[in-house]
């Protein structure tokens, strides 16, 4: 997976949702965090972020203004969602991307998840929106996070 990730930043091949799901303690958010890195990092967008600029830098102390990190578990209304997605329209304060990383997405109500499907269906080439989901492997301990981000 990781190669797979690495490939697309080094190639410009940016999906507009990206989905890790694995048990508890694996990576999965780290994971969303190296790729909010990898397309904010002022190096230019990249498989190896340099992890000293200052977008890097507040990324990794969860200060950056363009990463939206939502726990889904404790914001699974509707209207949640709605501001969520009212939000994506503007473009990035700072970075090249402004990137939405959603915990525990499964945690979402069904017209919650189903208003966060319907726009991510609709996000252009210069949105990205990463999200988690543990449903498919609850047996294994599994929880998911999504990761979206958005260009400037």
């Amino acid at each position: 997976m990781l190669t797979a990730l690495a490939n697309g930043l080094s190639l410009g091949r940016i999906h507009h949702a990206y989905l890790f799901s694995g048990t508890r303690g694996v990576g999965k958010t780290s994971i969303a965090r190296l790729l909010a890195k990898g397309l904010n990092c002022e190096t230019g967008i990249t498989a190896t972020p340099c992890g000293v600029c200052d977008n890097c830098r507040e990324i990794e102390q969860g200060r950056f203004v363009d990463l939206i990190e939502i726990d889904a578990a404790s914001r699974t209304k509707v209207e949640d969602t709605r501001d969520l997605l009212d939000n994506v329209q503007y473009a990035p304060a700072r970075g090249r991307f402004k990137v939405y990383l959603i915990d525990e997405v499964h945690m979402l109500s069904r017209h919650s998840f189903n208003a966060l499907l319907k726009n991510a269906r609709r996000a252009a080439r210069a949105r990205q929106i990463p999200a988690g989901d543990h449903r498919s492997a609850e047996a294994a301990g599994d929880h998911p996070v999504a990761l979206s981000a958005i260009p400037s």
